[in-house]
């Protein structure tokens, strides 16, 4: 028996990678890098529309955060010199507001273990052990399929074991740059747009901006293609997502909700313009003609 307890999600994630694949094998040959590539980006699609509900909930709470900065503030002016008593009151009112300061990271986490275990699958592929409910047949359909002329199982550490080193080594670079640039621009996007500029939870999000594409572009040059491409599809979604919310519903306060009141101004003069117009005197109007009087009959002779 395996000691994984994630064992039972890479046995999810594989048979919902061979499902999608069965279907990319209708119109691409089965071994093709875009029969597996298509694959991969429909599990993101549809792990992202599952997210859904936790992307709503993570709005909310930012909302939430926003709205209670006033009493934040008060809190943290009141509590400055008793930093324990001033995160009793804090967590209090997070409590009793529903929000988590860290929901901004919700989205992340929650697909962290479906992350591991699509890498789990996909370096099986590499190994030759066929993972979850893949075969052998599958595992080496899957080893023959290449993106650009880089197998989907390639990392930038190993390219050397692969049948075309160059290949491999492009792709990858390439793919690490794209997530690690997505995932800096999703942060910006968020930071700069849809966030207040007194909202103290700023500073740690610009930390953020900057930490997380360290990391991806250190880890990257582990990740194989197939989980290079996985999470680069899964920034451009989000930042999509982002950017229809923002632009469509930001929160009171920031530079998006300012742009959205300035967007139904116009709108509204549009359709409701000035009721009083200035009426352009007609040429009749300018020259008004003087009838001439009728003179007394003494004063005409």
């Amino acid at each position: 028996m395996s000691l994984n307890p994630l064992v039972w999600l890479e046995t999810l994630v594989s048979w919902v990678l061979v499902s999608f694949h069965s279907l990319t094998s209708r119109v691409f040959l089965p071994d093709s890098g875009w029969a597996w590539g298509l694959a991969i980006v429909m599990l993101v699609i549809l792990i992202r529309i599952i997210l859904i509900p936790l992307f709503v909930k993570q709005i909310k709470s930012q909302r939430n955060l926003q709205i209670i900065q006033p009493q934040v503030k008060e809190i943290q002016k009141k509590y400055q010199g008793d930093r324990e008593r001033q995160s009793q009151e804090l967590m209090k009112l997070y409590k009793e507001t529903g929000t988590n300061p860290l929901s901004s990271c919700l989205p992340i986490l929650a697909q962290a273990p479906i992350f591991y275990a699509l890498f789990v699958v996909l370096q099986g592929i590499a190994m030759s052990q066929p993972k979850g409910v893949l075969t052998d047949e599958l595992v080496e359909s899957a080893r023959n399929a290449t993106i650009l002329g880089a197998p989907i199982y390639g990392t930038f550490m190993n390219r050397a074991e692969t049948a075309n080193p160059t290949a491999t080594f492009w792709v990858t670079l390439i793919l690490i740059f794209l997530m690690t640039l997505t995932s800096f621009l999703t942060q910006r996007q968020l930071i700069v747009k849809n966030t207040a500029p007194d909202n103290p939870m700023v500073q740690q999000q610009k930390i953020l901006l900057y930490v997380f594409p360290i990391i991806f572009a250190v880890t990257g040059i582990n990740f194989p293609v197939g989980v290079l491409l996985y999470w680069f599809t899964t920034n451009l979604w989000t930042m999509g997502q982002q950017f229809y919310v923002i632009r469509n519903s930001p929160q009171p306060g920031t530079p998006a909700f300012d742009a959205l009141e300035a967007r139904r101004a116009a709108k509204k003069s549009k359709k409701n313009p000035e009721s009083v117009t200035e009426i352009e005197p007609t040429p009749e109007a300018k020259v008004t003609r003087q009838q001439p009087k009728k003179k007394p009959k003494k004063k005409r002779k």
